[in-house]
């Protein structure tokens, strides 16, 4: 192969093969599902043509899928590779701009369907507080067909992409995306206001595995000494902007719900509830307008735990 892995008269069988064992020696999590996609995304094919022609030759493919696999060895996410991920059932792009989205972040989409059931086709409007790749926003607007959008990020790179996946789902004419810091300068008010904000202890980031830590923007990482530095801006700034029967919602890392439930009831809200992801983290912290709940004013909160759409 000419000092390289492969060639255009590599078969699909044989490049499989070899990024199998490529793989595996770099001790992927699962190599054997990383090589097919890996393949079908440098070969531009559909999964089925593995199966139905394994023979084929990979032609022009042959290099781009080299520039993949050494790029997938050295901790690159393949999906920063590929610059797409699905989230929610959306395609979106993502880039080393944004955080890569995770599907744990989809409990917080089923928590905010599941507290909204009533309000589904309501002409809500939703502020996503660091907005990153729109994924948290894309997959609402989705949900909610008659909501429109406002994401926020203080990172003009990741407010590009979030742009771009906004106009690619259809939503360009229900979402805006601005650059700045959390909601700063932000009219509400907003009936649901969620966000994803970096909550990883700026001391822990250096043991992260390297596809976290090299390929997500340190800057959707990092939470402070204890990771909870942005709860603390986001949730008063969240109570000023919320709607009487307004919905918060913001995904917490493991350990951090009680924390995080403490600074939102400070801050005033009610019903403060948690939703667990399919780890069994309680990994979403949601909680009610300080001002209304069902038109009556409320002095204090309950704390529960919320069995989530994965239970």
């Amino acid at each position: 192969m000419n000092g390289t892995c492969f060639s255009a008269e590599t078969t699909r069988a044989e490049a499989l093969k070899h990024l199998v064992e490529k793989f595996r020696c770099a001790e992927l999590e699962d190599p054997g599902r990383e090589a097919r996609l890996a393949l079908c995304a440098a070969a531009r094919l559909p999964p089925a043509a593995l199966i139905a022609a394994p023979e084929a030759p990979l032609g022009a493919a042959a290099a781009r899928l080299e520039g993949f696999a050494t790029r997938r060895v050295s901790g690159e996410p393949l999906s920063k590779i590929v610059g797409r991920r699905e989230f929610w059932g959306l395609a979106l792009t993502v880039s080393r701009d944004v955080l890569d989205p995770r599907p744990e972040t989809e409990t917080l989409v089923e928590a905010a369907r599941a507290l909204f059931a009533d309000r589904r086709l309501d002409q809500l409007r939703v502020l996503d507080l660091g907005v990153g790749s729109g994924a948290l926003l894309c997959a609402l607007l989705h949900e909610f067909v008659n909501a429109r959008g406002l994401g926020v990020d203080v990172s003009a790179a990741a407010a590009e992409v979030a742009r771009r996946n906004v106009a690619a789902c259809g939503f360009a004419d229900r979402a805006e995306i601005r650059v700045g810091s959390w909601a700063d300068g932000v009219p509400g008010p907003f009936d649901l206001i969620v966000s994803n904000p970096p909550y990883i202890p700026t001391a822990d980031i250096e043991v992260l595995s390297r596809e976290v830590r090299d390929f997500d923007p340190r800057l959707a990482l990092d939470g402070g000494i204890d990771g909870l530095a942005a709860y603390r801006i986001i949730l008063p700034a969240a109570a000023r902007l919320i709607a009487p029967d307004g919905l918060l919602l913001v995904e917490a890392g493991a350990g951090q719900a009680g924390a995080v439930m403490a600074i939102a009831a400070k801050a005033g809200f009610l019903e403060l509830s948690t939703d667990r992801d399919l780890a069994g983290v309680e990994r979403v912290v949601a909680a009610r307008s300080p001002r209304t709940v069902g038109g009556c004013h409320l002095e204090g909160g309950v704390g529960l735990e919320r069995v989530s759409a994965h239970e």
